[in-house]
């Protein structure tokens, strides 16, 4: 408790220590920015407004995935489903004794039974983007044999597949299309406030003991804003032939969610967002590409992972749930089918 004490102390004094750095909304060519400098303890008391840029929420989607469809359509080309960070394809405590832990929950499933060709795939959980997107290539190269594949990729999964698209530009199959759901585009403060909390000097001690361990460090500094903004986009160019869509989402997380703080932490940097990746940061692929905002959703109810306490507050109906992940990824296939891909 201490520790979120003083990282919450620590996140709020950003707003008098660095600007707002943000990067324009172009999913060609990222510039970064800086707005005005926030003011100080002793400037005028009153209250500045949240940039519009952060708060344009876009085309808001509050219950439109409540329920399934009658019918969905089937896309022509098989769905490859890239994970996050921390992320895996099916996780086994107990080897075959009890039931293994998808990473995908019920979504994978829900592919194959309306009848949709789908590919999961697991990637090093903390590696660099780089290495991700080389396993990533190698894996879909070999499960999808020549076939050529839309990915759909959460969270850090989406930069893993542009890395995939631009730097690697598979010849063995093409990628028609990507559909990124809450990644951080331009970077999420939440690695920013994680790795200055940690400090300078803690930081490389910590990478040695985790190397010890045979666990990658790579992703950590790669998902702060900077890295993103400044490093990463400028090289990282989309391809003309692939169709781009992505998604965000926006949560004011309940009393015992895991990312009550995050969440109140990241609105006063980035506005709205789902705990650990802002809107402003989900967006891409253009005016056209972004399909909108999730209205209530966390990062972790994005891959039908809601916690159990709030899947009892609904069986109880002391909330209403408004958003189906299995049905939202059912709409992705659908989209995707007729939009030709």
């Amino acid at each position: 408790m201490r520790w979120l004490l003083r990282t919450s102390r620590r996140a709020l004094q950003l707003k008098t220590r660095e600007p707002k750095r943000i990067c324009s909304y172009n999913s060609s060519f990222v510039r970064v920015k800086s707005s005005q400098s926030f003011p100080s303890a002793d400037d005028s008391k009153e209250e500045k407004p949240l940039d519009p840029k952060l708060s344009d929420l876009g085309h808001t989607i509050k219950d439109d995935f409540a329920n399934f469809q009658d019918k969905y359509d089937t896309p022509k080309h098989p769905i490859v489903l890239a994970h996050g960070l921390m992320g895996f394809d099916e996780l086994r405590i107990a080897g075959k004794l009890l039931p293994g832990v998808q990473y995908w929950r019920g979504i994978s499933d829900a592919y194959r039974q309306n009848g949709i060709e789908v590919i999961t795939t697991a990637v090093p959980t903390t590696g660099s983007i780089q290495e991700r997107a080389e396993v990533l290539h190698e894996q879909i190269k070999t499960k999808a044999a020549g076939k050529d594949v839309n990915i759909i990729a959460h969270s850090m999964g989406g930069l893993d597949s542009r890395y995939l698209i631009s730097k690697i530009q598979p010849q063995e199959y093409a990628v028609k299309s990507l559909t990124t759901i809450a990644t951080p585009h331009r970077g999420s403060s939440a690695a920013d406030i994680i790795l200055r909390e940690i400090g300078p000097d803690y930081l490389p001690r910590l990478y040695a003991v985790l190397a010890r361990m045979n666990i990658g460090t790579g992703a950590f500094s790669q998902l702060t804003r900077k890295y993103v903004c400044e490093e990463f986009n400028p090289v990282i160019v989309d391809n003309d032939s692939v169709r781009y869509f992505s998604y965000g989402a926006s949560a004011q997380p309940h009393i015992f969610s895991v990312f009550r703080i995050s969440h109140d932490l990241m609105y006063e940097l980035e506005g709205p967002n789902d705990g650990l990746v802002s809107v402003s940061s989900s967006k891409w692929g253009g005016e056209d590409g972004y399909k909108g905002t999730l209205m209530g959703t966390t990062h972790l109810d994005l891959i039908n992972w809601t916690n159990r306490i709030k899947q009892v507050a609904a069986m109880l109906g002391i909330i209403h749930q408004d958003f189906n992940a299995i049905a939202f990824y059912l709409h992705i296939a659908d989209m995707l089918a007729k939009e030709g891909v």
